[in-house]
Protein backbone atom coordinates (compact mmCIF):
# COMPACT_ATOMS: atom_id res chain seq x y z
CA UNK A 1 0.00 0.00 0.00
CA UNK A 2 1.73 3.57 -1.31
CA UNK A 3 1.39 5.99 1.44
CA UNK A 4 -1.11 9.24 0.15
CA UNK A 5 1.12 11.82 -0.61
CA UNK A 6 -1.53 14.60 0.77
CA UNK A 7 -0.99 13.06 4.08
CA UNK A 8 2.66 13.31 3.90
CA UNK A 9 2.11 16.70 3.21
CA UNK A 10 -0.17 17.66 5.92
CA UNK A 11 2.41 15.62 8.24
CA UNK A 12 5.15 18.06 6.97
CA UNK A 13 2.90 21.07 7.61
CA UNK A 14 2.18 20.33 11.06
CA UNK A 15 5.70 19.31 11.82
CA UNK A 16 7.47 22.33 10.46
CA UNK A 17 4.38 24.43 13.10
CA UNK A 18 5.59 22.63 16.29
CA UNK A 19 9.69 22.69 15.52
CA UNK A 20 11.11 25.20 17.98
CA UNK A 21 13.92 27.03 15.57
CA UNK A 22 15.04 29.37 18.66
CA UNK A 23 17.47 26.57 19.38
CA UNK A 24 21.00 27.07 19.42
CA UNK A 25 23.35 24.59 17.87
CA UNK A 26 24.99 21.82 20.08
CA UNK A 27 26.36 18.51 20.02
CA UNK A 28 27.50 15.59 22.24
CA UNK A 29 30.38 16.81 24.62
CA UNK A 30 29.20 20.16 24.80
CA UNK A 31 28.29 21.26 28.54
CA UNK A 32 24.50 23.19 28.68
CA UNK A 33 21.90 24.35 31.11
CA UNK A 34 19.02 23.67 29.77
CA UNK A 35 15.71 25.73 31.94
CA UNK A 36 12.98 22.95 31.69
CA UNK A 37 9.46 24.06 33.62
CA UNK A 38 8.06 21.77 35.86
CA UNK A 39 4.44 22.20 37.13
CA UNK A 40 3.65 21.78 41.05
CA UNK A 41 0.17 21.44 41.78
CA UNK A 42 -0.47 25.25 40.31
CA UNK A 43 2.54 26.55 40.33
CA UNK A 44 4.97 26.60 37.77
CA UNK A 45 8.41 27.24 38.37
CA UNK A 46 11.83 27.06 35.96
CA UNK A 47 14.59 24.31 36.71
CA UNK A 48 18.28 24.68 35.50
CA UNK A 49 19.93 21.48 34.78
CA UNK A 50 23.55 21.50 33.87
CA UNK A 51 25.34 18.90 32.08
CA UNK A 52 27.30 16.98 29.60
CA UNK A 53 24.73 16.15 26.00
CA UNK A 54 25.91 12.36 25.40
CA UNK A 55 23.56 12.50 22.29
CA UNK A 56 21.26 14.20 20.28
CA UNK A 57 18.72 11.55 18.42
CA UNK A 58 15.94 11.64 15.50
CA UNK A 59 15.23 14.59 13.46
CA UNK A 60 12.38 16.88 12.52
CA UNK A 61 9.14 17.15 15.06
CA UNK A 62 10.44 14.35 17.13
CA UNK A 63 13.99 15.18 17.90
CA UNK A 64 15.43 14.42 21.43
CA UNK A 65 18.41 14.97 23.44
CA UNK A 66 20.27 13.21 26.75
CA UNK A 67 22.13 15.47 29.51
CA UNK A 68 23.70 13.65 32.20
CA UNK A 69 25.17 15.04 34.96
CA UNK A 70 26.83 14.21 38.63
CA UNK A 71 24.43 14.83 41.28
CA UNK A 72 26.01 13.85 44.94
CA UNK A 73 28.28 10.82 43.40
CA UNK A 74 25.35 9.31 41.68
CA UNK A 75 25.31 9.96 37.89
CA UNK A 76 21.40 11.40 36.64
CA UNK A 77 20.49 11.02 32.90
CA UNK A 78 17.31 13.17 31.47
CA UNK A 79 15.81 13.07 27.64
CA UNK A 80 14.50 16.37 26.66
CA UNK A 81 12.73 16.49 23.68
CA UNK A 82 14.14 19.23 21.25
CA UNK A 83 10.64 20.70 20.47
CA UNK A 84 9.07 20.74 24.22
CA UNK A 85 7.13 23.70 25.25
CA UNK A 86 8.13 22.69 28.43
CA UNK A 87 11.61 23.96 27.74
CA UNK A 88 12.30 27.73 28.35
CA UNK A 89 15.77 28.01 26.95
CA UNK A 90 19.15 26.31 26.40
CA UNK A 91 22.20 27.90 27.46
CA UNK A 92 25.53 25.88 25.70
CA UNK A 93 28.43 26.76 28.86
CA UNK A 94 31.03 25.11 26.79
CA UNK A 95 31.59 23.15 23.70
CA UNK A 96 33.12 19.63 24.06
CA UNK A 97 35.87 18.51 21.71
CA UNK A 98 34.72 14.52 20.80
CA UNK A 99 35.57 12.26 18.17
CA UNK A 100 31.26 10.26 18.00
CA UNK A 101 28.65 11.27 18.62
CA UNK A 102 27.23 9.40 21.12
CA UNK A 103 29.41 8.79 23.93
CA UNK A 104 28.14 6.73 26.23
CA UNK A 105 31.36 5.82 27.36
CA UNK A 106 31.27 9.03 29.78
CA UNK A 107 29.32 6.56 31.80
CA UNK A 108 31.82 4.27 32.76
CA UNK A 109 34.00 7.04 34.07
CA UNK A 110 34.40 9.16 37.06
CA UNK A 111 36.63 11.46 38.49
CA UNK A 112 39.43 12.92 36.00
CA UNK A 113 38.71 10.61 33.14
CA UNK A 114 35.60 11.40 32.89
CA UNK A 115 36.70 15.07 31.74
CA UNK A 116 36.22 16.49 27.95
CA UNK A 117 38.45 19.28 26.33
CA UNK A 118 37.40 21.99 25.44
CA UNK A 119 36.85 22.99 21.91
CA UNK A 120 39.02 26.15 20.58
CA UNK A 121 37.02 28.37 19.02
Amino acid sequence: MQPNSENMDLVKKLESTIINTEMPDFAAGDNVTVHYKIKEGNKERIQPFQGTVLQRRGSGAIETFTVRKMSSGVGVERIFPVNSPNIEKIVVNRRGKVRRARIFYLRDRTGKKARIKEKRV
